[in-house]
């Protein structure tokens, strides 16, 4: 892998890329993959804010399981012979026959983490680490993009391709500080938390995240007490029976994209139970025969906090208080806690302040087509391509790593048809960087 700082130099300002890619999470990086195995003339550099490659640092708790079964890597479904598949990451750390032993198609989030992270460091691409796009523009009568960094680097090319990842979702009443925040960073803050002061957590969320944190704080806390806050009466269990996983299949998205806009929705919506605020069933087993055996016992340190929410929080140096709403009876209790962890999941991250007018205002649906390109106006040729935040047009694969590799592939392979190989690696004559 070529890893760069530098910004461009003088000889550069003119030269136009095929492809920048903005961000450089599993998304590109499985797109740098496709690249260099079926086109590696494609004159692409990619652009990541993070110093090095990690994904999600914040939730690499020991003994969490992935999700999502391992053939779904960067590569295996696009091409089942890839020298990037999991398969042959185990080969190559002489573990193959061990994780077959195993006899589980679920890896821990360790050992996936660390797969990702050899094959980020492995393959021959252009990132640009430490670096982060601030805007993109349509240049040259719209047939050019140009992408400005916050190191004063600008970059010309035919194409992007977003991949910016999620955003957090912070409840409107929540001001983050270090005994408040969103569990994306739950181990970092952890670490910098003040010290315990009254042995008690709280955790917002009815999600798998939220049900990882609530056992992770009950068993690494012996002496304190950890409360579940959520809407729901209990933890609901996630559907990954066969026939409901076809959801995630590759041309699951064919059928969700041309199908009526209505019906779509109302697919999405009947299958939300796959993905969304639920919880895998052996995780909801433990923690219930947790919470069942104090009971037996006669000392509760875990406690579900059913049909509730959050009604207040005062920040302190010395701790925070929550006051907690059972929306049942109307109750409130009020405690005294050393963290409150909003497990409240994420959304997309917003077009509008990386692309300005190019994108579509602020909580439009984007109009995209079937190969993951934004609809822009007429005008504008060059191709912006979305990993991410079409989950409206192209199913609950948008934001997971089950499609990544596939898309990858479709989102290249339209590239390469806008790109022919005589225009690719050209140099302007004139400079387009102040138009």
């Amino acid at each position: 892998m070529k890893a760069t700082n530098d910004g461009v130099d003088g000889d550069d300002l003119g030269h136009v890329h095929d492809l920048v890619g903005v961000g450089f999470g599993p998304a590109n990086l499985a797109l740098a993959i496709a690249i260099e195995e079926n086109a590696p003339s494609l004159d692409a550099v990619f652009v990541e804010r993070q110093h090095h490659f990690h994904w999600h640092p914040g939730m690499l708790l020991d003994g969490a399981r992935m999700q999502v079964a391992f053939p779904k890597d960067l590569a295996t479904f696009r091409n089942p012979t890839s020298s990037y598949s999991f398969f042959n990451y185990l080969f190559e750390h002489g573990r193959l026959v061990d994780f077959v032993n195993h006899q589980t198609f679920f890896p821990t989030r360790h050992e996936f983490n660390h797969y990702l992270t050899w094959a980020a460091e492995r393959v021959a691409a252009d990132v640009r680490y430490a670096t982060e796009v601030v805007d993109v523009t349509a240049v040259d009568g719209g047939n050019l993009l140009r992408v400005r960094c916050d190191d004063g680097t600008t970059l010309l090319a035919r194409n992007i391709v977003v991949g910016a990842g999620l955003r957090e979702r912070i409840p409107s009443w929540a001001e983050r500080s270090d005994r408040v925040f969103h569990n994306h960073g739950f181990l970092r803050h952890l670490e910098s938390m003040p010290p315990q002061a009254h042995g008690r957590f709280v955790v917002l969320g009815a999600g798998q995240s939220a049900a990882e944190v609530v056992q992770y704080l009950h068993s690494r806390y012996p002496d304190s007490e950890v409360h579940s806050v959520f809407s729901r009466y209990g933890y609901s269990p996630a559907d990954n029976s066969p026939y409901a996983n076809r959801i995630f299949d590759p041309g699951t998205v064919d059928e969700l994209h041309r199908a009526p806009d209505q019906e779509r929705a109302r697919l999405l919506d009947l299958h939300r139970n796959t993905n969304y605020s639920v919880v895998d069933i052996d995780l909801i087993n433990e923690l219930y025969e947790t919470e069942y055996c104090e009971r037996v016992r006669g000392v509760r340190r875990l406690f579900m906090r059913r049909a509730s929410e959050i009604d207040s929080v005062v920040d302190t140096p010395q701790g925070v208080t929550v006051t907690v709403r059972d929306r049942i009876d109307d109750h409130l209790t009020t405690l005294e806690c050393d963290a409150l962890v909003l497990a409240t999941g994420f959304a997309a991250a917003p077009l509008r302040p990386l692309l300005g007018a190019l994108a579509p205002s602020d909580g439009a649906r984007p109009p995209v087509t079937r190969d993951y390109r934004l609809v822009t106006d007429p005008a504008v040729s060059a191709g912006i391509y979305l990993q991410g935040g079409t989950e409206a047009t192209h199913g609950v694969t948008s934001s997971l790593l089950s499609n990544v590799a596939v898309r990858a592939g479709e989102i290249l392979e339209s590239l390469l048809t806008r790109t022919p190989a005589g225009h690719r690696r050209t140099e302007l004559t004139g400079s387009v960087l102040q138009s």
